[in-house]
């Protein structure tokens, strides 16, 4: 649904912003693409609300969380706060009426994801999570190339995300601290994108896993390391595919490398994040490069292509698709793979057997739902 679709069904969407970090910046560029107002922001003080209105070009900032998610020019609440405050900030903007998209975790328990996951039902509001590796078109080839049975039977993937922003002792944040970040960290903060794109694109769940975690520093720039720095999976499908998932912040670098390889009993397909222009299909015979071309593509992955072939997409693009999705779902559209509540839910049960296997020595763990 185009911007002006979207304008005629429900006016401008005006969004209010809570949190002032990266994300807040990247939600408030992706809401203007799409063309809607940011009309306020909500920082941790009201000082970092006036220069985080200043810096993401809010029309106000807002004295608190509480007064942006009451406000009446508010249609739809970003909450893009530290992991522990997300549940409670949804919950209320779902309470206010308001729609809500919510960073991940959705929560930092399985049964509070699910809370919200029901309540977000039961609102008749649209509630997404960005899980935005959906948003890149080859992503989308690559799910219509498995839908259409070009690979053949799953029977293995081979699927990692590699970071190295937290490879030395010095490197600090708030996402290394459980109170703040929860329990589960490189696999809460990066895994769920990585699981989520595999179920997303092969059409099916994980439904077993056998886990092992790492925490190498106990503490960082003094101050104690309570969740994983590393975690590595082995995966079984609900057909029976099986494959290993590595998720690393400590592999120099590797600046943001998630890929996604399976083997069918035809061909292979993989999807790098760092080179999104292109899918790498395997033969038996021959291989070969898929490169983005709109006049090529399925009408799925055509549709998210914003400009033409040769010109380069990215993440910022797949940031705006998703955007432009949750505008259109607020005009009562369904589009095609919008990530929701549901989703978040989903991510917090695989993160919780995560956690469990590995406390356990990397028993193998039956993942619910």
């Amino acid at each position: 649904m185009t911007t002006d679709v979207i304008r005629a069904a429900v006016g401008t969407i005006r969004a209010g912003i809570l949190g002032a970090g990266f994300m807040a910046r990247v939600h408030a560029d992706a809401t203007r693409a799409v063309g809607g107002d940011l009309v306020a922001i909500a920082a941790s003080t009201p000082s970092r609300s006036a220069l985080a209105a200043t810096t993401v070009g809010a029309q106000r900032a807002a004295l608190s969380a509480d007064e942006l998610i009451a406000a009446p020019d508010v249609d739809l609440v970003h909450v893009c706060t530290p992991n522990s405050t997300h549940s409670g900030f949804a919950a209320a903007a779902l309470g206010a009426g308001k729609h809500v998209v919510c960073e991940k975790p959705l929560a930092l328990s399985a049964d509070d994801a699910a809370r919200l996951s029901a309540l977000a039902a039961d609102s008749g509001r649209v509630a997404a999570v960005p899980f935005v590796y959906r948003y890149h078109p080859m992503v989308r080839e690559a799910r219509a190339r498995v839908q259409r049975g070009a690979l053949g039977a799953l029977l293995t993937l081979d699927c990692a995300y590699l970071q190295d922003w937290m490879l030395l002792p010095t490197d600090d944040d708030w996402r290394a601290s459980a109170e703040l970040g929860g329990p589960s960290r490189a696999f809460a903060d990066i895994g769920s994108h990585l699981c989520d794109l595999i179920e997303f694109v092969i059409g099916e769940r994980i439904a077993a896993l056998s886990a092992r975690t790492r925490t190498v520093f106990g503490e960082r720039d003094g101050h104690v390391v309570d969740n994983e720095d590393i975690a590595a999976l082995l995966v079984q499908t609900a057909s029976g595919a099986v494959g290993t998932v590595l998720i690393s912040q400590m592999a120099a670098g590797r600046k943001n490398a998630l890929t996604v390889e399976l083997h069918g009993s035809h061909e292979s397909i993989r999807f790098q994040q760092e080179r999104p222009e292109e899918l790498w299909i395997g033969g038996r015979t021959e291989s070969r490069l898929l490169l983005r071309d709109p006049a090529m593509s399925s009408p799925d992955s055509a549709r998210l292509q914003r400009v033409p072939a040769g010109h380069p997409m990215g993440y910022l693009d797949a940031f705006t698709s998703f955007m432009g999705d949750v505008h259109s779902a607020i005009a009562g559209e369904q589009p095609d793979g919008l990530p929701t509540f549901a989703d978040g839910l989903r991510a917090a049960v695989l993160t919780e057997a995560v956690l469990a296997s590995a406390a356990e020595g990397g028993r193998t763990v039956e993942v619910r739902g």
